[in-house]
């Protein structure tokens, strides 16, 4: 029986992914991320740093964007390479646990600072939640995020956060 699939990495790559907890887990201490609520004290879990998922693709240098799927729920959010790298955190792990629904698990995407990013494109809505796709794309691609204020605290309203 093959392993479930946790999350997948694909689009303008070198070396597609699909990767598991067991796959995420075993990433290299210095890949890990511990404790993600002293960047956001309202998150909980364990995840592993963008950089090092995206190594291990090597993004073609076409790639311009990191397209965020959230099948789940049918939310996408776009943003722009270069100003999440060094940002972005993929949890997914509470304890020794795979992250829980409760906590947008099984795979959530943080970025630990948005505001550090100098981009009107990196918000809070960035931080995808039931994440299950990376694509690297040349253009901006699918991006469902709310058009203005009140949809945004319409769509927050709803989900609750």
């Amino acid at each position: 029986m093959d392993k479930p699939l946790v999350l997948k990495l694909d689009g303008a790559v070198e070396h597609p992914l699909e990767l598991t907890f067991e796959d995420l887990a075993h990433l290299p201490e210095s890949a890990q991320v511990r404790d993600v609520s002293r960047f956001h004290p309202q998150r909980q879990g364990d995840g592993v740093v963008l950089e090092v998922l995206l190594a291990k693709v090597q993004p073609r240098p076409e790639a311009n964007y990191l397209t965020l799927h959230a099948d789940r729920d049918d939310f996408h959010v776009s943003v722009p390479l270069q100003a999440v790298r060094g940002e972005g955190i993929v949890v997914y792990r509470l304890g020794d646990q795979a992250l829980g629904l409760e906590h947008g698990g099984p795979i959530r995407f943080l970025i630990k600072d948005p505001a550090a990013c100098h981009t009107d494109e990196l918000d809070d809505c960035a931080n995808v939640k039931y994440l299950s796709r990376i694509e690297l794309t040349v253009r901006k691609s699918r991006d469902t995020r709310p058009a203005d204020e009140a949809a945004h605290a319409a769509l927050h309203a709803a989900q609750g956060n």
